[in-house]
């Protein structure tokens, strides 16, 4: 336990002085893109005293001063699958977005939709003796969190104390000063493959950057797209991206789930180009201008001109209906948000007392998904764009910017993630009953 505070708290010591100069580069590593925002920063009197603690609204602590986006490459699935591709991608939307904002960056803050993400729901108690909840108790607690075997080969990427209870009166977002006899606290945390982060890092190195901070793009989307009531009362957010879906859950304004589909727009796009045998660049096209999901009586009607360069006159001029574009799409949508349904039923979604589903991402954006929705995830659906920041283009702010704007969120307000507690270090690892607990089914 004492190993996972110290990554922690090194990792936000790298942000606070990246923001104390100034500027830092926000980074999302898709698999369609890689997005780029330069946020300025004022100075270090922009961490509240209460940092920790409370809603992510306020927001006038920086301004995006440059933007930029690349398609992206060398990324699958969520995943870097060529260090050179993916470093061009990178340095591509980097110095785009370095010479919108005419200010050089060194620090990056990134994050990423694949790995394997798993969620664990930890429990820790400790007496304080009827005596006023201080730092340390706080820290004595959290040190207290019984940790299961993550396996092998899994980094810690967040770890967030996401509700306290003292004695009898749970709910409590922040113990300290209040008195009373028993300290317990919920801790969430969510793991991934080591070897992602590590690549990562080598590659955002290679790119002459230093990373300044890590999130999983679920999360980042999340904090973007729901709105205040949907993160205390209970919802799921699901970004849908080219090539993962993440999904992630919160009540009382904390994360406490996170999982990916493998499964988004790119394999959508991939359908299409298999099955109206066309190139991939002609099938992601067609499926922006003319795809769908719920077919209507005049798509019959509705030809596409699917073109060509082969010099065979017959086999440029094809065309397909829309109805056959759509017959092509849909099974696709409906695997993946049956896959997502899953995910969520398996998280204990249906036990929390809102059902709210949010779809965000670039694969959000696809017609008729409102209707198709609904019909698979639950009524509670609704298409989510992410909040306004300052000096945001107009370009950016569609719900394909959910994860990058989430990040600038994430970077300015860190909420309750990596609490700076000193962690007693005689403490140990909990009892010896490992046990990761599904504790939003037990206390909300």
């Amino acid at each position: 336990m004492i190993d996972l505070y110290e990554r922690q708290r090194a990792m936000r010591a790298m942000r606070r002085a990246a923001i104390q100069r100034g500027v830092v580069a926000i980074l999302d590593i898709g698999t369609s893109k890689v997005a780029c925002l330069i946020l300025r920063f004022d100075g270090p009197e922009h961490f509240p005293s209460t940092d920790g603690i409370g809603s992510l609204a306020g927001q006038s602590s920086f301004r995006v001063i440059g933007a930029a986006t690349t398609r992206s490459r060398g990324v699958r699935l969520g995943e870097i699958d060529t260090m050179a591709e993916t470093e061009r991608a990178i340095r591509t939307a980097v110095q785009a977005a370095q010479k919108m904002a005419a200010v050089r960056v060194d620090h990056a803050i990134a994050c990423i939709s694949g790995g394997d993400p798993r969620s664990y729901g930890l429990a820790g108690e400790i007496e304080i003796g009827n005596a006023p909840v201080t730092e340390a108790d706080v820290a004595r607690v959290l040190a207290a969190c019984d940790v299961p075997d993550f396996g092998p080969g899994r980094e810690v990427l967040h770890a967030q104390p996401v509700n306290f209870a003292l004695d009898h009166r749970t709910g409590l977002a922040d113990p300290r000063g209040q008195i009373g006899n028993k300290l317990a606290c919920d801790l969430h945390v969510l793991t991934i493959e080591s070897t992602l982060v590590q690549n990562l890092l080598y590659c955002i190195k290679r790119c002459d950057l230093e990373l300044a901070g890590l999130a999983s793009s679920a999360y980042a989307a999340g904090i973007a797209s729901l709105v205040e009531d949907e993160q205390e009362l209970g919802a799921a957010c699901v970004d849908l991206g080219g090539g993962t879906a993440g999904i992630s859950i919160f009540i009382k304004k904390h994360m406490i789930f996170a999982d990916t589909v493998r499964l988004g727009g790119d394999h959508v796009t991939l359908d299409i180009s298999k099955g109206l045998q066309i190139p991939l660049a002609t099938a992601e096209r067609i499926k922006t201008f003319h795809g769908g999901v719920v077919a209507t009586g005049m798509d019959d009607r509705d030809m596409i001109a699917l073109g060509g360069e082969t010099g065979d006159w017959d086999h440029d001029r094809r065309t397909a209906s829309r109805a056959e574009l759509i017959g092509i799409i849909r099974p696709r949508v409906e695997e993946l948000l049956e896959d997502v349904r899953a995910r969520l039923d398996a998280a204990g979604f249906d036990h929390l007392p809102c059902q709210q589903i949010v779809l965000t991402g670039g694969a959000s954006q696809m017609p008729g998904l409102d209707v198709l929705a609904p019909k698979i995830l639950g009524q509670q659906v609704r298409i989510g764009r992410p909040l306004r920041v300052q000096g945001l283009p107009q370009a950016a702010t569609g719900a394909a910017f959910s994860g990058a704007v989430g990040l600038c969120l994430f970077a300015a307000h860190p909420q309750d993630e990596w609490w700076d507690f000193e962690i007693p270090a005689d403490q140990g690892t909990g009892k010896s009953l490992r046990r990761a607990v599904k504790w939003f089914k037990d206390n909300w």
